[in-house]
């Protein structure tokens, strides 16, 4: 197919297992601008799908979102649009633009959409286990034990750090919070809800606040003006949310203050931590996430950290934590005498005090299981 045959008046489809696939264009009908690639699905499949749009299971930023078994056995969610939102209508357009070309193991990949009889729809991956807010917060999920808590804060991590510096221009979130991330089967984590989302980096002229109050940068609310840092900060309250298992809305932040004046750099933070822990947390690590989130909510944004350098913290955190392990685990050698002393060359590395090459013994330190590898 020629470029030629496609035009700003001509959406081009073309057929994909029973699915329409929107190559490139604009409808002025339906007034929706799409990526290469996503699918579009029909309304008449979306309605059988969902029941009849029966199966709620979330309010979004912009309307409900059901779960959808397609024809196919292929489970999906479907967000619909408030009709009665122009806002909502600018969103959609963001959303199929923005995650119809933004790809990453830790967002909620788009995978298709519908505009049909008034109705605009957004086909996602379906994410069995729910919101993070829901495992904080719901009597019906077991607590998250402390390792996972810090997992999912890399997770996310990630997920922001391709999206300020891996995306093409630049995308800012604008919306981060515990409802806006999903989990897997596996308890992956993946950032979500991209109707805040914006490539622009000013936004002087809004005329009401974006985002959500509790997470929401000072500085956004003093000047109207979204950046980096914005997310950064609401990165930071999130990693004092799962820390504490508190609402930001709830005096989560007070709380931090309150610890804050008694805390000395890493020590002291332990006071906050969720009681449903039931102490069973690494205090070490407690400390230093802690402190590092409350650089991220720093009031001014320069002394805030980006997001690479997070996903370096965390990361660093988690490698301490299995080295520590394999070392408490690993079984003490017998007993025995001292052997003679080594003879080595010069230049074959430094001997440590038992005999081995530090050199050896720093690489054994540093080293990863394997079963972890892929995340560190």
């Amino acid at each position: 197919m020629s470029d030629s045959t496609i035009g700003p008046d001509s959406p081009v489809k073309s057929s994909k297992n029973g699915r329409s696939v929107w190559l490139e264009g604009f409808s002025k009908r339906s007034n929706v601008i799409s990526a290469s690639g996503i699918l579009e699905y029909s309304y008449r499949d979306l309605q059988k799908a969902t029941c009849n749009f029966t199966t709620l299971i979330g309010q979004g930023a912009f309307g409900p979102v059901y779960k959808a078994q397609m024809s196919t056995g292929e489970i999906v969610a479907v967000k619909v649009l408030a009709t009665d939102s122009k806002q909502g209508e600018k969103e959609f357009q963001t959303e199929v633009m923005l995650l119809g070309r933004l790809h990453h193991r830790n967002l909620v990949n788009l995978i298709g959409y519908c505009a049909e009889k008034g109705q605009h729809m957004l086909i996602y991956v379906y994410m069995s286990k729910g919101s993070l807010a829901s495992h904080l917060y719901s009597e019906k999920h077991e607590p998250l034990s402390w390792d996972l808590r810090v997992y999912i804060a890399l997770d996310v991590a990630r997920g922001l750090e391709y999206l300020h510096d891996g995306a093409v221009p630049p995308v800012i979130h604008r919306d981060i919070k515990s409802s806006n991330i999903l989990l897997d089967q596996s308890m992956r984590a993946r950032v979500a809800d991209f109707g805040l989302s914006r490539e622009e980096m000013v936004d002087k002229h809004a005329a009401n606040i974006r985002g959500t109050f509790g997470y929401l940068d000072p500085e956004y609310i003093s000047t109207r003006t979204f950046t980096k840092k914005s997310d950064v900060y609401g990165f930071g309250v999130l990693l004092f949310e799962l820390i504490a298992g508190r609402n930001p809305q709830q005096g989560l932040m007070e709380l931090v203050e309150l610890a804050a004046m008694n805390a000395e750099e890493k020590v002291g933070w332990e006071e906050i931590v969720d009681s449903r822990l039931d102490g069973r947390f690494d205090l070490q690590e407690v400390n230093e996430v802690a402190a590092f989130a409350y650089k991220c909510i720093s009031r001014a944004p320069r002394k805030r950290p980006n997001m690479r350098d997070i996903v370096q913290v965390l990361t660093r955190v988690i490698k301490v934590r299995h080295c520590r392990k394999r070392q408490k685990n690993s079984p003490s050698p017998s007993p025995r005498l001292p052997p003679p002393p080594p003879i080595v060359e010069e230049s074959e590395g430094e001997l440590t005090a038992n005999g081995s090459l530090r050199s050896e013994t720093h690489r054994r330190d540093n080293s990863v299981d394997s079963s972890i590898a892929e995340d560190l």
